[in-house]
């Protein structure tokens, strides 16, 4: 009998506090790097609705309370980005500032590569403008 327990990377960051540590640094990083401009520009200039909303999709994408869902329905991300130019700039931009947040709060050098990978294909994904290919997964 496989008695193997199964940590989800919800739980790995911390669950709930750990995640709202998480997405705070982030958005902090994403006002304070001025290699973040395009990307913050595409914000409004209170960063509290984005933040609420970024933790609340990061719950359940990472396997905690899918609380996003419970609100607003499926995610559909690619759909939730088009009226926005997500280019490879702005891509970036998110990256480095989620690179950042996750580095500093993520010890575990594997874990923390598989974090970057996971979010680097999700960033990927919600390209739109530029080289960007077109994808109808969702």
């Amino acid at each position: 009998m496989n008695t193997a327990v199964v940590v989800t990377p919800y739980e790995r960051l911390g669950q709930e506090a750990g995640i709202r540590q998480l997405v705070s640094r982030f958005y902090a990083l994403m006002d304070e790097l001025p290699e973040a401009y395009t990307v913050r520009q595409m914000h409004p200039e209170s960063l509290t609705g984005s933040a609420q909303s970024l933790f609340e999709f990061l719950s359940g994408w990472l396997g905690g309370p899918p609380l996003y869902e419970r609100k607003k329905g499926h995610p559909r991300l690619r759909m939730r980005h088009a009226p926005y130019t997500v280019n490879q700039v702005v891509r970036d931009e998110w990256m480095l500032c989620m690179t950042q947040a996750i580095s500093e709060q993520v010890p575990d050098l594997v874990f923390r590569q598989w974090l970057l990978e996971t979010f680097g294909q999700m960033a990927d994904h919600l390209l739109n403008a530029g080289d960007a290919s077109s994808c109808s997964a969702h």
